[in-house]
C-alpha cells in the first residue's frame, strides 16, 4: 500500500487513512477518485464497507462510513464493486488541459467523416475563450448558444466553461412564443445562432429590445463590429459553412498559463427543464453538477475505455451535456451526428462502429417503428441506455436488434441520473448510485412503506450534487428543495428488494371514480397498440366531480383503428376506472428535447372528440 499512497503523493493527492480496504484500483488521470469495496466479496473476512475518497491535499476530507445511510428504502446495487464516485470539490475544466497534455492526438470526436483530436478541441476552444475575454464579458454573464451538433459547438462551450461564462443552451428546434419566453426570460447578454436558425432567433424578439447582430445575418455578410459587446444581448450569426464562423478569432496563444479560477460551485449552465405543464424553469446547474453527471452516466452506460458512443442528442439536455465529458474521464470516443435520424440510425452506428448509444423519451419506439431488415441485427452496439423505456419496448427491442437496454432515473436538477436498472426487477428504474438514497414520502413528507405509491424523493451527501436553485423562481425552489431533499414531483413505489418504479407526474395524477389514476401507465399501455405512434392522457372536468379522462393519439399507419376498436383492445389491458372516456387524434405532438409531449398546449376541450359513453 505504501507505494500506491506514494504514488498519489507525488501526484498532489493524499490518503487519509486506509482502514477495511484492500487498496486503489486506478487512477484516472490525476481526477479524484473514491472506491468503496467490501472485502468479503473475495472471499476474505467480513469488514464494513466504507468509501475511501482521495483528493487534493488542498481539500482535506474525512473517512466515513456509508453502509447505513444505504440501507434506506431503495437498497444500494454497487456493494461489493469498485466504484467510481463523483468528486465534486472541483470541477472539469481542467481535464481537457489535462487530455491534451497526455493524449493529444486522442480521437475526441468523429461527424461525418471528419475527426476532431484532444489537442485540436483545446486549441480552438482557447481562441475561442480569449475572444469573448476580449468582448468584455464577465464570469456568470449567460451566452446562448442555439447551435446544431458540431466540432465548433463543443469548442464554444468549452470556451464559455473555461472563462467562468454560463451556457444557456437554446434547442434549435424552438420557435415563436417557446423561443421568446426562454430568451426574456434568461437574458442572455450574447446570443451564437446558426444562420439557418437567425430568423427565428430575430422573429421571437420582434417588438423587444433591439438586438446587435455581427456577423452573417440571413445570408447577407455585414462587418464584425468592433466594439464591445452592449448591455442589451448581441446575436453573432454562425455562417453556413460547417467549420467556420464569421469572426475573427485571435491567433493560438495559451491563455491559460496561469490556472483556471473557476469553481466547481459556479454555475456552469442554465438549462430549462421540458415545460410539459406549462413553462419551463431555468435549473441552474454547478461545474460539479456537471463532473457528477458525467461520472453517473459511465456508471449507466458501463462505460469503458476503447468505447464508442454515438452521439445524435442535443448538447442542451443534460443527457446530452453529460456526455461530452466522457472522452476526458475515459478513452473514449463520440461519433456525432448533426441530428437524429430513424431511417438511418443503424447505417450511421455501423459505419461509426458505435458500441453505445444513448436513448431518451420515445426515440427506442422510433427504431422499432422502422421497417423490419434482414440487417436488424448487424451492427457493433452492445448497449443501450437512458430514460423513458417501458418494460415492453425494452424487450422488443432487445428481442429484434439484440441490444440490452439499462433503464434510468434522474432529473436535470439531480446533476441528471439517480438510479440505474442494473439486474433489478423487469419494468423497474432500478437502484440508486453510490451517491444517492431514494424514498417514497406521502404529501406531508413522511416516508411511505415498500408497495406504496407516493412522491419519488432524493437525498445525497456529496456537495453540489442538487442544484441550488431555479432561476429568478423562489418559489419553485422552494417546493423542490425542502429539508436537505429533492422533491422530484415524480410519483413512483419501491418494492420489497429496492427497486424503484417511475408512475408518471404527481401533477398528472387524474381523480376518477374515487380512484388516483397514473396518466403515464394509460399512456404507455396505448403506446403498445401497434397503430400508435404517441399517446398523451390528461384529465378534464367531468360531467359531476373529479375528472374524466382524455387520450390523444398520433397515429404511425396510413389507414388507422376506429376508437371503438382501439377501446376494445384497450379494454382486457386497462382497469374499467383507467379506460379513457375522450379520444382525439392529434397529427404530430409537439416535443420538448428529452422527447416529451407538451401536455399544456393540447386542446383540452370536449367537442371534436369522441366520446365512449356517447359514441
Amino acid at each position: 500500500m505504501s507505494d500506491i499512497v506514494a504514488r498519489f503523493r507525488s501526484r498532489g493527492f493524499v490518503s487519509p487513512q486506509h482502514g477495511g480496504f484492500d487498496g486503489v484500483q486506478d487512477l484516472r488521470r490525476n481526477a479524484a477518485i473514491r472506491y468503496w469495496y467490501d472485502r468479503s466479496a473475495r472471499g476474505r473476512e467480513s469488514v464494513s464497507a466504507s468509501v475511501l475518497l482521495w483528493q487534493p491535499v488542498q481539500h482535506p476530507i474525512r473517512l466515513q462510513s456509508r453502509r447505513a445511510r444505504y440501507r434506506s428504502s431503495s437498497a444500494n446495487i454497487w456493494k461489493g464493486t469498485p466504484v467510481l464516485t463523483p468528486h465534486s470539490d472541483f470541477g472539469f475544466i481542467h481535464l481537457l488541459d489535462e487530455k491534451a497534455r497526455t493524449h493529444p492526438e486522442a480521437v475526441y470526436a468523429t461527424c461525418e467523416g471528419d475527426a476532431l483530436d484532444t489537442r485540436t478541441l483545446r486549441s480552438n476552444a482557447l481562441r475561442w475563450q480569449q475572444f469573448f475575454e476580449d468582448q468584455g464579458l464577465s464570469a456568470g454573464d449567460r451566452v446562448g448558444l442555439m447551435l446544431n451538433n458540431s466540432f465548433d459547438a463543443i469548442a464554444i462551450l468549452f470556451a464559455l466553461l473555461r472563462t467562468g461564462l454560463v451556457w444557456l443552451p437554446i434547442n434549435p428546434a424552438l420557435k415563436g412564443s417557446n423561443l421568446a419566453y426562454l430568451i426574456s426570460h434568461a437574458g442572455p447578454r450574447l446570443v451564437i445562432a446558426e444562420a439557418s436558425l437567425a430568423e427565428a432567433y430575430l422573429e421571437a424578439r420582434a417588438g423587444s429590445d433591439p438586438v446587435h447582430a455581427s456577423g452573417s445575418c440571413s445570408g447577407a455578410d455585414q462587418d464584425l463590429d468592433s466594439a464591445r459587446i452592449p448591455a442589451k444581448d448581441a446575436l453573432l450569426v454562425r455562417r453556413l459553412a460547417p467549420s467556420s464562423f464569421s469572426v475573427d478569432l485571435p491567433a493560438e496563444r495559451d491563455v491559460s498559463a496561469g490556472p483556471l479560477s473557476v469553481r466547481s460551485s459556479a454555475p456552469a449552465a442554465l438549462m430549462y427543464t421540458s415545460g410539459t405543464t406549462g413553462p419551463p424553469k431555468g435549473v441552474i446547474v454547478s461545474h460539479a453538477m456537471m463532473r457528477i453527471a458525467a461520472e453517473g452516466g459511465l456508471i449507466a452506460s458501463q462505460g469503458e475505455d476503447g468505447d464508442v458512443f454515438f452521439y445524435w442528442e442535443s448538447m442542451g439536455h443534460i443527457g446530452g451535456a453529460q456526455v461530452l465529458l466522457f472522452p476526458l474521464l475515459r478513452d473514449i470516443t463520440l461519433a456525432m451526428v448533426p441530428r437524429f435520424s430513424a431511417s438511418r440510425f443503424w447505417q450511421q452506428t455501423r459505419e461509426a462502429r458505435a458500441t453505445h448509444i444513448h436513448y431518451l423519451g420515445g426515440i427506442l419506439q422510433m427504431l422499432l417503428n422502422q421497417p423490419s431488415s434482414p440487417r436488424d441485427r448487424e451492427h457493433p452496439v452492445r448497449v443501450a441506455w437512458g430514460g423513458g423505456c417501458t418494460r415492453e419496448t425494452s424487450l422488443a427491442f432487445q428481442q429484434r436488434f439484440g441490444v440490452p437496454t439499462r433503464e434510468c432515473y434522474g432529473m436535470t436538477e439531480a446533476s441528471s441520473i439517480a438510479t440505474v436498472a442494473d439486474g433489478s426487477a423487469p419494468g423497474s428504474v432500478g437502484r440508486a448510485l453510490p451517491w444517492m438514497r431514494v424514498s417514497i414520502r406521502d404529501g406531508g413528507g413522511t416516508p411511505l412503506p415498500a408497495g406504496e405509491q407516493g412522491e419519488i424523493v432524493l437525498e445525497t451527501d456529496v456537495p453540489e450534487a442538487f442544484f441550488s436553485g431555479y432561476f429568478e423562481n423562489p418559489e419553485a425552489t422552494a417546493a423542490a428543495l425542502r429539508c436537505d431533499r429533492l422533491h422530484t414531483g415524480d410519483l413512483g413505489t419501491i418494492d420489497r428488494n429496492g427497486d424503484l418504479f417511475y408512475l408518471g407526474r404527481l401533477t398528472e395524477s387524474i381523480r376518477c371514480r374515487g380512484e388516483n389514476v397514473s396518466a403515464w401507465e394509460v399512456e404507455h399501455v396505448l403506446l403498445e397498440h401497434p397503430a400508435v405512434s404517441g399517446a398523451a392522457v390528461i384529465g378534464v372536468d367531468a360531467e359531476v366531480g373529479e375528472q374524466d379522462i382524455m387520450a390523444f393519439i398520433e397515429f404511425g399507419v396510413v389507414e388507422p383503428p376506429s376508437y371503438r376498436d382501439v377501446v376494445r383492445w384497450l379494454e382486457p389491458r386497462l382497469a374499467r376506472y383507467q379506460l379513457p372516456r375522450y379520444f382525439k387524434t392529434v397529427t404530430a405532438f409537439e416535443r420538448t428535447a428529452s422527447q416529451r409531449i407538451r401536455k399544456h398546449l393540447l386542446d383540452t376541450g370536449i367537442d371534436g372528440s369522441w366520446d365512449r359513453l356517447g359514441g
